[in-house]
């Protein structure tokens, strides 16, 4: 378990109606990756996720990024311990 990080994620800017959450599924699914993402109220797009530290840390590179059509303002990152309670990783309603 060692190197195996949680990561929190926000990312805010024109990221709903762009098919942020897939790309998200995408990049995270690639890296072997296990949590979720989800649209928020406030119009910013969460995302839980587990896996190495060194995927998790490209992930948030992505997330600066999105997909094309998206436009990141910020992504607000905290880190805690991996936990093991995902499965996969899924597009929460």
């Amino acid at each position: 378990m060692e190197n195996m990080a949680h990561l929190s994620a926000r990312v805010y800017g024109y990221v709903q109606g762009v098919n942020f959450r897939y790309f998200v599924i995408h990049e995270a699914t690639y890296s072997g990756l296990k949590g979720y993402v989800r649209n928020l109220a406030d119009g910013a797009v969460e995302v839980e996720a587990e896996g190495d530290k060194n995927q998790l840390q490209e992930l948030v590179e992505q997330l600066k990024i999105g997909p094309r059509g998206a436009q990141v303002i910020e992504v607000q990152t905290s880190w805690s311990d991996y936990s093991g309670k995902f499965d996969s990783f899924e597009v929460r309603y």
